[in-house]
């Protein structure tokens, strides 16, 4: 393929930034919702006469119904497109906020998770798609990388809005309900902003759109930049005779299974990590670090600090540095953090006063680790490895793939610190980031610095594989 012009500065370049801004409404919900019940739960639970599992099914309900929203999202966002299913979405968050914050009891509000859930699972495969297929491939990682940001910082808000309605209305029966009622806010935002929007040029082009394309190119890069995108743009359409590719197609063309096998791969280990244990059960791990409930509340901040700082760092890395580094040096950080948490959960007895405040100190490491090095580029990655033909197809399963993992997690984690405590619990999860660690080493080709027509070439024949 021929070099592309230059990227330029000029007004279309602010015009991708308000682009990018709207769409990440999209990831400051899937934050909130996921980062909301860590405070939320503990009071739901008193009022409500939750024990272990059922606190499990209340956290995990959104998870599992999220996988669910990621296998059929990306596959809607083909057919109907990107901007069409973000403004659906956002009527989903809204109306699933309501039920949940109107739920007389369990069984609506397990209700209301769901369908929470359902908007969370298709916004983690439509969002970064949107923001790869508009992004040029210079920045890509960047611009992609801006809906994780969004995510921890929706996870920050959350933490912070749990801390400040807990500790001012705490008195108060179903100040839950409060915690949240504020996801309302972001999903009106979504919907408006979205339809000012414009559709994915990718995947106009895709639809046989190749003059709609090419203006709302336009409005991103400069007229030169734009016409020759497109031209790369068609000559890979053309050259797939492109439409919507079944699974079983992909499982029959060897490569296409293997890069479906690797974004499965980089989604499972991203969550056994255990980072959402983290984000949804935080509160509980201090506490049972040695902390009291409200100092927990408030020490939860913390972790949700660090990060956005992380998520921060790691925009500045994406078009840096290789995206196998990125990932080897998260999985190795992480690791190193499981197997301190468990040391000091093991050395320090319950009762010993600087007890919860290490494992707070490596709580917080763990997670700038994760965000610094693993989110992003999880998201980033995903968004882009797969070809055209089978993105949101690919996007969808590893999605799913993601979303189940962290839901086995949402359930058993309770039962799992209460049977082997922090020690056991951790020691486990520094298992499996050695694994990771291995896979990635092996088997995960890098995407940073080409064109998504020229991975998609370099994917489709192989020789990406090449390149580890």
């Amino acid at each position: 393929m021929t070099a592309l012009p230059a990227l330029t500065p000029g007004p279309h370049r602010a015009r991708l930034g308000v682009i990018s801004i709207v769409a990440c409404f999209g990831g400051l919900l899937f934050g909130y919702d996921t980062g909301v019940i860590n405070g939320a739960l503990r009071p739901l639970s008193a009022e409500l006469g939750l024990e272990a599992f059922t606190e499990g099914i209340v956290t995990s309900s959104l998870v599992f119904a999220a996988a669910i929203g990621a296998l059929f999202g990306g596959r809607l966002s083909d057919a109907l497109g990107r901007r069409t299913m973000l403004v659906a979405l956002a009527v989903v968050f809204f109306v699933g906020t309501m039920v949940l914050v109107l739920a007389p009891g369990f069984v609506v509000l397990v209700l209301g998770r769901v369908m929470l859930g359902l908007a969370v699972g298709g916004a983690s495969t439509v969002v970064p798609v949107y923001l790869a297929e508009m992004a040029p491939y210079e920045i890509r990682g960047s611009i992609s990388g801006r809906n994780e940001v969004a995510i921890v910082i929706g996870q920050l808000a959350a933490f912070i809005v749990n801390a400040v309605i807990g500790t001012t209305l705490g008195h108060i029966d179903g100040v839950w309900r409060f915690m949240f009622a504020v996801c309302a806010l972001p999903a009106l935002a979504l919907f408006v902003g979205m339809l000012r929007m414009p559709e994915s040029p990718r995947w106009l082009a895709r639809n046989g759109t190749g003059d709609e394309a090419l203006a709302v190119l336009r409005t991103v890069r400069s007229d030169e930049r734009a016409a020759a995108e497109l031209a790369q743009i068609e000559r890979i359409t053309a050259d797939d005779r492109l439409g919507q590719t079944r699974l079983g197609e992909v499982l029959r063309n060897p490569w296409l299974r293997r890069i479906l096998l690797v974004g499965i791969g980089v989604g499972v280990a991203q969550q056994l990590t255990g980072i959402n244990s983290i984000m949804y059960y935080g509160q509980t791990v201090l506490v049972e670090s040695g902390f009291s409930e409200q100092a927990a509340l408030v020490a939860n901040v913390a972790p949700g600090v660090i990060g956005v700082i992380g998520g921060f760092i790691a925009l500045w890395m994406m078009d840096r540095i290789d995206r196998r580094t990125t990932f080897l040096l998260g999985f190795g950080l992480t690791t190193v953090c499981h197997v301190l948490i468990g040391v000091a959960s093991m050395v320090l007895e319950p009762g010993n006063p600087i007890r919860p405040f290490v494992i707070l100190v490596l709580v917080v490491a763990f997670v700038g680790s994760m965000q610094t090095f693993l989110n992003v580029a999880t998201w980033v990655y995903l968004s882009e490895i797969f070809p055209l033909r089978m993105r949101g197809l690919g996007i969808g399963i590893a999605a799913f793939a993601n979303w189940v993992t962290n839901g086995t997690l949402a359930l058993w984690f309770p039962s799992l610190v209460e049977a082997t405590g922090i020690t056991g619990t951790f020691f486990l999860f520094a298992v499996v980031g050695a694994i990771a660690v291995l896979f990635v080493a092996t088997q995960v080709p890098e995407t940073r610095g080409r064109t998504l027509e020229r991975l998609e070439a370099d994917i489709s024949s192989g020789s990406a594989y090449a390149r580890q």
